[in-house]
């Protein structure tokens, strides 16, 4: 359980150093009472710039 909590953790503070914020990005509470562990992420939603400066950032780190 700590681990999808360190793991959201860790995304939100990479996301952070390329400047960009998922206002949504959580653990998905739910999936805490399913039958298929592990437990989800929930990435959420957010506006067109930031959907493009997450793309950008990807295609950044692609080509390193």
């Amino acid at each position: 359980m700590d681990d999808v909590h360190e793991c959201t953790e860790g995304l939100k503070a990479a996301l952070r150093e390329n400047g960009i914020t998922l206002p949504s990005l959580g653990v998905d509470l739910p999936s805490f009472a399913g039958r298929y562990p592990p437990p989800l992420v929930t990435l959420g939603n957010c506006n067109v710039a930031t959907a493009r400066q997450l793309t950008e950032a990807l295609h950044k780190a692609a080509g390193q």
